[in-house]
């Protein structure tokens, strides 16, 4: 996935350069989200077909944190406000912008941090199903050895996934045939 694995997990750097080519991507189909011609169901395909997978784009490796789950949802809500347009206010009879939760309720599609959760759940069995003898297997389930760091031990998607035992693990066999 065009990704490096070292000691150091840091993806904010990674992030940001997803985040620009997302917005260079918006910004080209800008114009086709905000047209009143389209309807709403043709803009939300246009944001998953051409948009999401621009930022989605290799994140089954990523480490995420709220910091980054927060500037990726803002994102997401900047392009859903685009799509959807501002509400005429029933009381004030004023436009307004629509909140978070409205937004949630006219999507109709999980938020951008259980995509990402679902993929790398999904690209955990899949790695589970190459075997022992391959790399990333080995990268996926060893122990590192040394010391710590001191301070607070860095969240890993591994504790997002699970374990083997947890029964979030096998969702990756489906695409091995094996599910």
């Amino acid at each position: 996935m065009g990704r490096t694995l070292t000691n150091q997990n840091y993806i904010q750097d990674k992030i940001k350069s997803r985040l620009k080519s997302w917005n260079a991507c918006y910004h080209s189909v800008q114009n086709f989200l905000s047209s009143s011609l389209l309807s709403n169901n043709l803009k939300i395909k246009i944001y998953r077909t051409i948009i999401l997978p621009v930022v989605l784009y290799g994140c089954e490796t990523w480490s995420v944190t709220l910091r980054e789950v927060r500037r990726l949802r803002v994102f997401e809500n900047m392009v859903l406000r685009r799509i959807f347009w501002p509400k005429r206010d029933e009381v004030t009879t004023e436009w307004r912008k629509l909140h978070n939760e409205e937004l949630n309720d006219l999507y109709c599609s999980p938020v951008i941090a259980r995509l990402i959760k679902w993929r790398i759940i999904r690209w955990a069995g899949n790695v589970e199903c190459v075997g022992e003898k391959r790399g990333v297997y080995r990268v996926l389930v060893g122990k590192p050895q040394g010391k710590r760091p001191p301070g607070r031990p860095r969240r890993r998607w591994e504790g997002e996934t699970g374990s083997p035992e947890s029964g979030l693990w096998g969702y990756g066999l489906d695409r091995a045939g094996l599910g």
